[in-house]
């Protein structure tokens, strides 16, 4: 179980980004959290894999603190995080990243088989460098089979769906559903996107860095949906008036 107890987050001269934040997930649930920019979500998730240190409280993992743990040390314990803009690895091969992730040597087969998972022709990238050569959904998606190759307790993903396109969003969605059921793993994803929302155990919504309600989907959807449809009616009136 991960947990977070009175987490707060605060830049130098700049108001709380995260404020007070408690929150406990259980294992193997798949959590959403969304929210309007500048709510904190992404700051949150980076505080949860360790790339951002908390200026107050404390981060449970399995009853341990890790809130000192370096992202290293995490990984270590089973936290993965896929970054919003996946890094680039000059000199470092598509089966090399895959192979580091895993733990292990596999073959080349089996290595290919986590780019299939995401929607990539094996035999076009597997023994591609990770680097500029890749477009930006090329890497994102190879960035998620590493995470599957890991098979980690807990996977955070910074907004995956950017940069994919709608084929392999529809993709991208399937490959979430099968690390939750096949890999019993925890999920959770920072994201806007209706139908990732519409997939997840529960919803959390941030606002103003703090937790503005949580839910299930059915409890939380209805509202989200109702606000961004009053959101949309307003900028229709305000570009009508002018």
């Amino acid at each position: 179980m991960l947990e977070l107890k009175n987490i707060s987050y605060t830049v130098e001269g700049e108001k709380d980004i995260i404020n007070n934040v408690s929150l406990k997930v259980e294992d193997a649930k798949f959590i959403v959290i969304t929210g309007p920019n500048g709510s904190g979500k992404s700051t949150l998730a980076k505080i949860i894999a360790g790339i951002v240190k908390p200026t107050k409280g404390e981060i449970l993992f399995d009853g341990q603190d890790i809130t000192q743990m370096s992202i290293t040390d995490r990984a270590k314990l089973g936290i993965s995080f896929a970054f919003q803009q996946p890094v680039r690895f000059k000199g470092v091969t598509v089966k090399d990243l895959i192979n580091l992730a895993s733990g292990q040597s596999l073959s080349t087969s089996e290595a290919c088989q986590y780019l299939s998972e995401v929607g990539l022709c094996a035999r076009d990238y597997i023994d591609r460098e990770v680097n500029a050569s890749l477009s930006g959904g090329e890497l994102k998606r190879i960035e998620i089979a590493t995470i599957m190759a890991r098979k980690t307790k807990v996977s955070v993903f910074d907004e995956p769906e950017a940069g994919i396109d709608i084929w392999s969003f529809k993709n991208l969605i399937d490959v979430f559903e099968k690390i939750h059921t096949e890999i019993k793993g925890t999920i959770i994803i920072i994201s806007h996107q209706e139908r990732i929302l519409n997939i997840a155990d529960e919803i959390i919504v941030l606002a103003n860095g703090g937790i503005a309600t949580r839910g299930t989907k059915e409890e939380i959807m209805p509202t989200l949906l109702e606000q961004a449809e009053m959101a949309y009616s307003g900028c229709q009136y305000y570009r009508e008036e002018e």
